[in-house]
């Protein structure tokens, strides 16, 4: 088995053509990729040829993103959201994506209720059921009223949909510095994507500090100042029975400069370091990343 294959590359953290990044990231030995609707909706050729595209790279899609602010509106605004959404599902179906992953709101105009927070959310999920997708409910580190993965994880529970389950992303976590103990709550089975980065500061104590590091400065596992954290987070999700894919969410300003391969080979560096490492060895921190750590003796 390829050390790849439970490890994909989002398609947000490379510059050019959709061809360029998906032959990229199966040069570098990566089996999967995350897919973004404007990956689509930019292409020359349009939707078409975009998924094409996907299917003619032999890549497996790890899911869709992002469906943004979706609940917790009413009215005209809750209509409209359904509506984006429901785009949002074809092309996510369309690409042969299993999994559509929805952010918590920041709207203003959004209700704080977590119940009705979770209607909207259970309806979202049955408007996938049909078309054999599953939602994955991630709580933004800025989100509104959901900015932790323990409320993301209440508000699925109350929900109680089959298809409704969450998204960890590690920035988030450690964004909102959310204690790793409460990995124990989850069921494996609910949590339907995993995504993994880091950034190189340890404090991020406001909402737009939060923002701009993570769309501008993530970087790959292994490479920022939480990877100590981070392996806990892995070991934590293997050892409750998470067996599912791991995808590297980096949005990275300086990574959009550089050549594909070689941002190709740090994310296979960083998969290398998580399957031989943290998940089969649990060895020390990689040598890059010992310039911007402290580990234990």
């Amino acid at each position: 088995m390829n050390l790849l294959d439970g490890f994909g590359m989002d398609t947000i953290t490379m510059a050019g053509s959709l061809e360029a990044k998906l032959s990229a990231m199966k040069d570098a030995g990566f089996s999967q990729v995350m897919l973004m609707a404007r990956d689509l909706v930019t292409h020359p050729g349009g939707v078409p040829a975009a998924v094409a595209a996907v299917q003619a790279s032999g890549l497996r899609p790890t899911g869709f993103q992002v469906l943004r602010d979706f609940e917790g509106l009413s009215g005209h605004l809750h209509g409209y959201k359904v509506d984006i959404a429901k785009s949002m599902l074809e092309m996510c179906a369309a690409t042969g994506s299993k999994v559509l992953l929805a952010c918590s709101s920041t709207s203003r105009h959004a209700t704080d209720d977590l119940d009705h927070i979770a209607r909207d959310l259970k309806k979202l999920a049955m408007m996938a059921l049909p078309l054999g997708i599953k939602v994955a409910y991630e709580g933004l580190s800025w989100g509104r009223t959901v900015n932790e993965f323990t409320t993301s994880w209440d508000v699925v529970c109350r929900a109680d949909c089959p298809n409704l389950g969450i998204g960890i992303d590690s920035f988030h976590i450690f964004a909102a510095n959310t204690p790793l103990d409460a990995i124990e709550d989850l069921d494996p089975e609910k949590i339907f994507l995993v995504q993994l980065s880091d950034f190189m500061w340890h404090e991020t104590p406001t909402f737009e500090d939060r923002m701009t590091t993570a769309r501008t400065f993530r970087v790959f596992p292994g490479e920022g100042v939480h990877s100590e954290a981070l392996a806990d987070l892995v070991l934590r999700l293997d050892r409750i029975g998470y067996r599912g894919d791991y995808s590297f969410e980096v949005f990275n300003d300086d990574y959009q400069q550089l050549p594909l391969a070689t941002v190709a080979e740090r994310a296979r560096k960083s998969a290398t370091w998580l399957h031989d490492n943290v998940l089969h060895r649990s060895a020390p921190l990689p040598a890059w990343t010992r310039t911007h750590t402290n580990t234990h003796a």
